[in-house]
C-alpha cells in the first residue's frame, strides 16, 4: 500500500535524523550496547522480571484479554469488526496493512538501534551495536518461539477458520516486541522529552493498528490480540532490561510494610 510505505520512509528518515543527535555517548555513561550481555547479574534479571511484569503495558491487556474471554464477547466483537471494516474498509485491507506496518515496525528497531549513541571509535561502535543487536534479537526470538509454543498448545482456531493457531496473535505480539524494544532504543537518544514520548506513542499506535488489523481481517479475535501485545512487551521488556545492562532506572518501585496480621503493597509507576 502506498500510504504504508510513505509511513515507512517517514519513519527511517525520522530516526535517522533523530540519530544525528545521539552518536556519542552521555558523560560518564555506557554507550548503548557496551555492557550488553556480560555481566550476568542476577539482581538485574529479578528486577527486570518484576518491573515487566508489572508495567501497564503487560498488564492492561493481559485483563483486557482476560475480560473479552467472558461469555461471548470475543465472538461478539470479531463478528461486529469483520462485518462493518471500519478502518480499512475490507478484510483484505486489513491483513495488508497489518503486514506493512509490522514490516515498519521491524525497521524502525533497527534504525533506533543504529541511531543510539555507542561512542566515537568505529571499531567500538561496532562491537557494541553487535551486542545491543544480539540482545534485542534474541529478545524477538524468544518472543517468537513463545508464541508458537503457545499456539501449537492451545489449538484455538482462528474466527476465518483457516487453522488451529489463532491464540495468541504472532502479528501483534512481534509488533508490540518490536516497539518495546524501539522505545527503549529512543530513551537512549539525546532529545526533547516530549519528541520522545510523541514517537513512543505513535509507536504503541502503530502496533495497536496492526492488532486490530488482524481482528478487522478475521485472522484473530480480539483477546488474541491482546494476550500477544502482553506477552510481546513482557519477553522483550525483560530480557532487554536484563541483558542490556545499561544504568537502572525502574519505572516500577515496589514497597511492602508489614502490618498487624497481614502487609501491604505499594506500587508505583513513573511516567
Amino acid at each position: 500500500m502506498a500510504h504504508c510505505r510513505r509511513i515507512a520512509v517517514g519513519v527511517g528518515l525520522a530516526a535517522i535524523v533523530l540519530g544525528g543527535a545521539g552518536c556519542t555517548a552521555q558523560q560518564g555513561r555506557p554507550g548503548w550496547g557496551d555492557d550488553a550481555i556480560w555481566p550476568v547479574n542476577g539482581h538485574r534479571i529479578i528486577k527486570a522480571a518484576q518491573d515487566a511484569l508489572l508495567d501497564p503495558q503487560t498488564w492492561v491487556p493481559a485483563v483486557g484479554a482476560l475480560v473479552f474471554a467472558i461469555d461471548d464477547w470475543d465472538q461478539k466483537a470479531s463478528h461486529w469488526a469483520t462485518e462493518h471494516t471500519p478502518i480499512f474498509g475490507s478484510q483484505e485491507d486489513a491483513l495488508q496493512a497489518s503486514d506493512d506496518l509490522w514490516s515498519v515496525l521491524k525497521a524502525e528497531m533497527l534504525v533506533t538501534a543504529l541511531a543510539t549513541p555507542s561512542g566515537d571509535d568505529p571499531q567500538q561502535w561496532a562491537i557494541a551495536k553487535a551486542k545491543g543487536l544480539a540482545v534485542e534479537y534474541g529478545a524477538i526470538a524468544a518472543n517468537g518461539f513463545t508464541t508458537e509454543w503457545l499456539k501449537d498448545g492451545i489449538g484455538r482456531e482462528r474466527p476465518n477458520g483457516t487453522d488451529r493457531k489463532s491464540f495468541p496473535s504472532g502479528h501483534a505480539s512481534s509488533s508490540f516486541a518490536h516497539v518495546t524494544l524501539s522505545n527503549r532504543n529512543l530513551d537512549s537518544i539525546d532529545m526533547p522529552k516530549a519528541v520522545r514520548m510523541a514517537f513512543q506513542i505513535g509507536n504503541l499506535g502503530l502496533a495497536g493498528t496492526v492488532a486490530w488489523a488482524r481482528v478487522e481481517g478475521k485472522a484473530h479475535y480480539p483477546s488474541d490480540v491482546l494476550a500477544g501485545a502482553a506477552l510481546g512487551h513482557f519477553l522483550t521488556a525483560f530480557i532487554y532490561d536484563a541483558f542490556m545492562n545499561l544504568p537502572e532506572d525502574s519505572k516500577v518501585d515496589v514497597a511492602i510494610a508489614p502490618l498487624d496480621g497481614g502487609a501491604t503493597i505499594n506500587l508505583a509507576w513513573r511516567f
